[in-house]
């Protein structure tokens, strides 16, 4: 029997090197919540490309939206920002000169090679969405959940949904909200590494 469908997650932040490395932790966090562990590396990898994509490109402003939708079979992860410029993958025979060590312009050639699936779609008239799909591992290799006994007295743990940075020049950044709806409870604070 499936008991929860569809479980969601959202962060939004300012794609800033300082808050790709927390989005990274919410995202693995998150998955590991959800008994999702193999995922972890891939989806990790995947959202951090992603992220340094609007980082390095997106205009007017670094503000986006990172969404985590686990289905039965597939874990989506997107990301929509404020530019309405879709991205092109890098083509090797477009760029003959191209230094075969360069460091960027293949984050989106690797999100196709770890994902299942991978698109990019105009997000109304002022923006996109970038997003990949992830295979769920099947129900007989998941970790079983292990929900706490409740007594009468005790009320679930509140919902994050906000994350705050280090106090290090806390007001010269925009902060990390995270959301969790539908079945699944965002997970506690401490199960975000610092």
């Amino acid at each position: 029997m499936i008991s929860h469908p569809s479980r969601h997650c959202t962060v939004e932040l300012q794609a800033l090197p300082s808050r790709i490395g927390q989005v990274r932790r919410i995202v693995s966090a998150q998955l590991r919540y959800w008994h999702m562990d193999p995922l972890i590396d891939r989806a990790a990898l995947g959202v951090t490309e992603l992220l340094s994509n609007v980082h390095r490109h997106a205009r007017p402003d670094k503000s986006c939206t990172v969404e985590l939708e686990l289905l039965v079979d597939r874990l989506t992860v997107s990301v929509r920002d404020h530019d309405p410029r879709l991205p092109v993958v890098a083509d090797a025979a477009d760029a003959p000169d191209a230094a075969p060590l360069a460091t960027c312009g293949r984050g989106l050639a690797m999100v196709a090679a770890l994902s299942e699936s991978w698109g990019a779609r105009p997000d109304g008239d002022n923006g996109k969405v970038v997003w990949f799909t992830l295979p769920a591992p099947s129900a007989a290799h998941r970790q079983p959940a292990h929900a706490p006994r409740r007594t009468a007295e005790q009320q679930p743990a509140p919902r994050i949904t906000e994350v705050q940075p280090a106090p290090v020049a806390a007001a010269a950044k925009a902060p990390v909200v995270a959301h969790a709806s539908a079945a699944a409870p965002a997970p506690a604070r401490s199960a975000v590494p610092g």
